[in-house]
């Protein structure tokens, strides 16, 4: 068995003795060159000794893990609409401006294989032009027990109010690449699907959506007889956004200088779905805006009576 590892897209093929050919694993997203030797071995570790099940690609779900999945996804919903009016306008920024970033913008940022950077310091050029104190993050975290080591690159934007604190906001803008699965039932590609392409939001939120997906992954998993791996844990996803990381605004200035458009070749392609994604999700968030709209409204009464109790 032979695994490898993508470094440009994050996707873990692994080559089957015999001439099976390769097989798609998944996005493992967020590894580092470093450790991506011990993440093969700890995949391949995995894949013989740990997982079982049949090669389609879908299966049916059983009705306890349908239910189960089923409220996940309700909960994915609530979240989403649980947004505060900062939170909401900075996404709509966000998507703006994602829309609006060209092939050349990507040519002038970074070179060669650079997994999307060039998309997100693109981004944080224009938030900062909008008044954003926007960077982009680069995160590192050793491995320990069974999760891997790895890193991983975001955009934050850091809100000052008027009592003079401030709050952090996290930016990722292929935040459902991080949950892929191989061999996913049904109702769980549904969970993935009503995620936001980009993700933007407080940590706090975020953890949330990592605790539902980790879960979700577990149950899709277990109704194909598979452990979840351990870079599908809640513990490596939240690695990837909540361990140290340095703040960058400008990319390598040599890169920079050397860049060619045969080098964003695969960048390119990725700004190009991305784009088609968010036009699919916003033209879906507008035709439903009148269920959001009273969801909405039903979410706020709910808030206040919780309120009102707590003061009682």
């Amino acid at each position: 068995m032979d695994c490898r590892v993508c470094a440009a897209t994050g996707e873990l093929w692994v080559r089957m003795a015999g001439g099976g050919g390769a097989q798609y694993v998944g996005q493992i997203g967020g590894f580092s060159h470093e450790s991506e030797h011990d993440l093969a071995v700890m995949v391949s570790d995995f894949l013989e000794n740990g997982s079982s099940g049949t090669d389609s690609r879908y299966s049916s779900d059983s009705d306890s893990g349908f239910c189960d999945l089923a409220h996940l996804e309700d909960k994915i919903s609530y979240y989403k609409l649980s947004m505060d009016q900062y939170e909401s306008d900075l996404l709509s920024v966000v998507n703006s401006l994602l829309l609006s970033i060209n092939e050349t913008d990507l040519q002038v940022v970074n070179s060669g294989p650079c997994n999307a950077s060039c998309i997100r310091f693109s981004l944080v050029k224009l938030l900062k032009l909008s008044g954003y104190d926007a960077a982009v993050c680069a995160s590192r975290w050793q491995g320990s027990g069974k999760v891997p080591g790895g890193d991983h690159e975001y955009i934050d934007v850091v809100n000052y109010n008027d009592t003079g604190s401030s709050e952090r906001l996290i930016i990722d803008i292929d935040f459902r690449s991080h949950f892929e699965i191989a061999r996913a039932v049904e109702s769980y590609d549904r969970i993935l699907n009503s995620l936001p392409v980009v993700y933007v939001g407080s940590l706090t939120k975020l953890k949330q959506f990592l605790q539902v997906m980790a879960e979700a992954a577990r149950s899709s998993l277990k109704q194909n007889s598979m452990p979840l791996p351990p870079w599908r844990s809640l513990a490596y996803l939240q690695a990837k956004w909540h361990s140290p990381y340095q703040r960058e605004f400008n990319p390598n200035e040599e890169k920079s200088n050397s860049a060619l458009p045969s080098e964003h070749r695969q960048c390119s392609g990725h700004l190009k779905r991305l784009q088609s994604s968010l036009q699919s999700e916003i033209e879906v968030e507008r035709l439903l805006k009148p269920i959001n709209s009273e969801n909405n409204r039903r979410l706020k009464l709910e808030r206040r009576r919780q309120n009102l109790f707590r003061t009682l």
